[in-house]
């Protein structure tokens, strides 16, 4: 990581009469690094990616990319490329044509436009496609020729617009993984909205989680997801259920949780909380099958999901479920097994109110 961020939201606000919007965001983002803005519809990602490209102007706030601060700049001198959700190529035009068409107003020579022109598709491993029709291209191609044309007038950032919600699910991760190959291969500074965590892990190299306007959590995508700072990011992030437990003291940071009455009590990261009540949150791998009378805790399964290779259980211990990852043939609703705790997955945080 650089020292000094490439791209810099200092307390950007835009708030809508109607609701929605982004409150006080503050994000550092470094030179040719990935960043992914995650979250619920409603979230502010997507008025977030529009103040970056500038087609939304911020209440209050900066935008400072590369030491200047562009905040009240049109969105042709930012030098941003955009990729929109659904492409907006033009089917009248061809690919060539499309390419060529974000460089208008740029006053440059047809040479110089017919080269952009070629390093564009170069780049996007599209070479000699310059005049086939729109049309002709499966999802995936005219994904790229809308990447091409936002990389043609060489932009300082590339913002992508939920750039695969197009495509059918069986393209979808083959094209994702097409893009981030090329994207790191070009070498730009990105930044994408998504409500795919599975795209943002894909992609992304850190990601920003967005509620109600406001950053829940900043960090790489394995960080949101084993350290969680909020509820909603352990919920959101993977999967987490809140457990009906008793955390029966704290030493050092470390809270003592008994799921049942005479269990033993587990240990779980607390944090640095106030003091109050807590409640526990655990994701399907917090435990491991074991024989009955061999684990700490004993429970029936009342429910199964098969998931393919694995199977998804509830297990009810005392008057708790846990959910528990396990082998797709690993017991039917009605047995009893032993929970074993993995020493992962688990974390307490203060009673939601």
């Amino acid at each position: 990581m650089t020292a000094t961020p490439f791209v810099r939201l200092e307390g950007l606000t835009r708030r809508f009469e109607g609701g929605g919007g982004v409150t006080g965001l503050t994000l550092s983002i470094d030179r040719n690094e990935i960043v992914a803005l995650l979250g619920p519809s409603g979230s502010g990602k997507t008025t977030t990616l529009r103040l970056l490209a500038g087609f939304e102007s911020p209440d209050s706030g900066r935008i400072v990319v590369d030491g200047e601060d562009v905040a009240a700049m049109p969105p042709v001198v930012r030098r941003f490329g955009m990729v929109f959700q659904h492409y907006a190529l033009f089917p009248h035009l061809d690919v060539g044509g499309n390419i060529a068409f974000g460089l208008d107003g740029r006053r440059l020579t047809k040479a110089e436009r017919d080269r952009r022109v070629r390093e564009a598709l170069a780049a996007v491993d599209l070479v000699g496609t310059e005049r086939r029709a729109v049309a002709e291209l499966s999802g995936g191609q005219q994904q790229r020729v809308a990447l091409a044309r936002a990389l043609a007038p060489e932009p300082r950032v590339l913002l992508l617009d939920e750039p695969l919600s197009n495509l059918d699910p069986s393209l979808r991760e083959r094209t994702r993984r097409e893009l981030r190959t090329l994207i790191r291969r070009i070498g730009i500074t990105t930044v994408l909205v998504t409500h795919e965590q599975e795209e943002a892990f894909d992609l992304a190299d850190r990601i920003a989680l967005l509620n109600r306007g406001l950053l829940e959590q900043w960090g790489p995508p394995e960080e949101l997801y084993h350290t969680p700072a909020s509820p909603f990011v352990a919920t959101f992030i993977g999967r987490a259920t809140p457990v009906p437990a008793e955390v029966v003291g704290i030493e050092g940071g470390v809270g003592l949780v008994r799921l049942s009455p005479g269990a033993e009590p587990l240990r779980v990261p607390v944090g640095d909380w106030p003091r109050g009540p807590l409640t526990l949150y655990a994701r399907p791998e917090a435990f491991h099958l074991a024989a009955a009378g061999a684990a700490p805790l004993t429970g029936e399964i009342v429910e199964r999901r098969f998931l393919g290779a694995t199977a998804l259980l509830v297990v009810r211990v005392g008057a708790a479920e846990v959910e528990v990852l396990a082998p797709y043939d690993s017991g039917a609703p009605g047995t009893t097994v032993g929970l074993v705790p993995t020493g992962r997955g688990l974390f307490l945080f203060p009673e939601q109110r």
